[in-house]
């Protein structure tokens, strides 16, 4: 049935009725567990440097070594492997730490408990996770201020909400209103409540990694835990090449519970590490490579993630800056390496110094997201919130960051070449000198031929101003924060499950006075 302009004109007006419906549908029908891409990682190195830098970390590791601090067992495993120990400073033979990776998967599954929410990570896969670690949480309606258990449940709620996050994160803010030594328990618990998704556990203490583990055996079985990856843990290095007992012990108790964990130096060139972009990288590498050998030493053939977070800082005053270039191109060189490992990526992120969701925020954060496009990153931790130099977790900024990871689903799809879209047929039909709006082709393609914006407001002026009241994208983003937590209903969890998780958590705070530290 031939459709006049002013008809598909109405179908697809996003602020009509029928077009909200049809943005949905399309949402549907794009809302994928995890990305496959269809376009290549780019590769800008040559052979000649990539070897360059690897050498450079293989001396690194050779004659100064990386200190293993407060972890007698993870230095005994050094030892055994024939690393040289002296003290906690360990070295190692050139290929050495290679080796000992190889038996690491290059893809695995980190099951969701709803399983049609499970992620593929690895290969040409790519996963969208919220961003991770704030103290602070933002609003327009409140500033800034510290976050709270409340704020970190509606984070869950806006991730498990939006079609373009495969991922419920981790530490999506500090719940700073729980005791410190409590915490954990609350946010893994939060995870599994009010996400159906994949999730990571705490680090910050070797127990408090070993009950997020625990309470992925409650939720999934003991024997299905020990076969198959159900949660992460993000460890950090503590650069320049140290190690400290905090890490490796999470590092550890994942591992030997066949769990990944995610292995990332943050390196802020001229303090933790060199000005110059190779050198960074280098260093990157070799702290990096370290910590991923130690995961096969607790757990041959255990999963793990080979992680990076290079960033600049501004030599004139000592403050870190996000989403500069720098560090977005030494991103790519960072997917060269990991790929020659061939161990899944974590690099990158949607990463911003600005104080508000501003043009600041999303230039800063489509330097930095894209080059984790680009690099080849798998899991794409900091997709959605980042503000404030990871300071603060915003509102606004969640849902703009979801809004363009939208669009980065269809940029990752690529340009797909078949009858249907070469449009041979729309030709035939069209002819010279007339438009194709209301062509069978178009009919046929309109509701997911294009990606479609809940936030960017596309009207012509006159439009914007007189009924959409001249709104920034900010006024709109914090709308529909408010809306999407209003509409949001929490998965069915079942309730003998809920209330052993329940039961497990209790008995666990009990056990220990409240540590405010």
């Amino acid at each position: 049935m031939e459709m006049t302009e002013a008809a598909i004109e109405e179908r697809v007006d996003r602020r009509g009725r029928s077009g909200r419906s049809a943005r949905r549908d399309g949402a549907e029908k794009l809302h994928v567990p995890y990305i496959v891409r269809n376009i290549p990682a780019y590769d800008i190195l040559s052979e000649e440097n990539l070897q360059k830098i690897e050498r450079t970390a293989d001396r690194i590791l050779a004659e100064i070594g990386i200190e293993f601090r407060d972890d007698p067992a993870a230095v005994e495993h050094w030892k055994k492997a024939g690393a040289k120990v002296d003290g906690v400073r360990v070295r190692f033979e050139p290929g050495m730490l290679r080796e000992i990776v190889s038996s690491a998967p290059s893809v695995f599954t980190q099951h969701a408990r709803n399983p049609a929410n499970s992620v593929q990570i690895g290969a040409g896969n790519v996963v969208f996770s919220p961003a991770y670690g704030s103290p602070f949480v933002m609003d327009l309606d409140k500033g800034r201020r510290y976050g709270t258990i409340e704020d970190f449940r509606n984070f869950i709620k806006l991730a498990q909400a939006s079609p373009w996050l495969h991922h419920s994160g981790g530490t999506i803010c500090e719940p700073v209103d729980v005791p410190v030594n409590k915490r954990h328990l609350d946010m893994v618990y939060s995870h599994i409540k009010y996400s159906d998704r994949a999730f990571m556990g705490s680090v910050t203490a070797e127990e408090r990694a070993e009950d997020s583990i625990e309470m992925t055996r409650i939720l999934f079985g003991a024997d299905f835990v020990d076969q198959n990856c159900v949660i992460l843990g993000n460890v950090n290095v503590n650069s320049p090449l140290v190690w400290d007992g905090t890490m490796t012990k999470s590092l550890r108790a994942y591992a030997r519970a066949n769990q990944a964990a995610v292995i990332v130096p943050f390196i802020l060139g001229g303090a933790m590490g060199p000005v110059t972009n190779a050198g960074a990288i280098a260093q990157s590498y070799a702290e990096t490579l370290a910590g991923c050998a130690l995961t096969q030493l607790e757990r041959k053939g255990a999963p793990v993630i080979f992680g990076n977070f290079l960033s600049s800082m501004s030599l004139r005053s000592g403050s870190p800056t996000f989403g500069t270039p720098e560090p977005a191109i030494g991103s790519m060189v960072i997917g060269q390496l990991a790929r020659r490992l061939k161990l899944p990526l974590r690099c990158a992120g949607n990463f911003s110094n600005a104080k508000l969701p501003d043009g600041q925020a999303m230039q800063e954060g489509l330097m930095s997201m894209l080059s984790a496009i680009h690099c080849g990153a798998n899991f794409i931790l900091h997709s959605a919130g980042f503000l404030d130099g990871l300071l603060s977790m915003s509102y606004e900024k969640f849902v703009m960051d979801a809004d363009f990871c939208g669009a980065l689903h269809s940029y990752l799809a690529g340009v797909t070449v078949d009858d249907n879209t070469l449009a041979f047929d729309a030709f035939e039909e069209v002819g010279p000198g007339s438009h194709f709006l209301g062509s069978a082709h178009t009919m046929r393609n309109y509701q997911t031929a294009f990606w479609q914006t809940t936030l960017s407001d596309n009207e012509p002026f006159e439009k914007w101003s007189e009924e959409g009241g001249s709104t920034d994208i900010a006024t709109r983003a914090n709308r529909q924060w408010k809306r999407t937590l209003e509409d949001y209903e929490a998965p069915p969890l079942d309730s003998a499950l809920d209330e052993a998780l329940r039961d497990f958590v209790n008995r666990r705070k009990s056990s220990m006075a409240d540590g405010w530290y």
